[in-house]
């Protein structure tokens, strides 16, 4: 199920209950993932190859939140792979292009082996992170 990470989660409501302030990112970075991440992200398997690298969003990328759901307003599309990017299951969202905290994650609808040559693309509407 799509979501908020454990981090997230807490940086959220730290501050709505004002036990700390937290300062949205100046970008979301989309991630893919042959794995489940998990809530707190130890379980991430990023491509370490083959032209892979995360996507950079701004805030007018992704529409506004509607039913506790927010998605992505626009096109997202990852760099053609020069390689096997394995089967993606997943994708995530980070606070930075390399390293960074995971915010949210989910599941694809339908999986996807990357070969070379392979372009993923989320049209809009196709990524969506709920609060659960």
């Amino acid at each position: 199920m799509p979501g908020f990470s454990d981090y997230w989660e807490n940086e959220v409501l730290d501050h709505l209950f004002d036990k700390g302030v937290y300062t949205p990112p100046a970008a979301l970075y989309v991630a893919l993932s042959t794995a489940d991440l998990g809530d707190d992200g130890a379980d991430a398997a990023e491509p370490a190859a083959g032209s892979y690298a995360r996507i950079e969003t701004s805030n007018a990328d992704w529409a506004g939140a509607s039913g506790g759901a927010v998605c992505n307003a626009d096109a997202i599309e990852f760099a053609k792979a020069t390689s096997g990017w394995g089967t993606i299951t997943h994708f995530a969202l980070y606070d930075a292009a390399l390293g960074g905290n995971l915010l949210a994650y989910g599941p694809l609808t339908e999986p996807r082996t990357v070969t070379a040559g392979d372009t993923i693309r989320f049209a809009p509407g196709d990524l969506t992170v709920t609060l659960n």
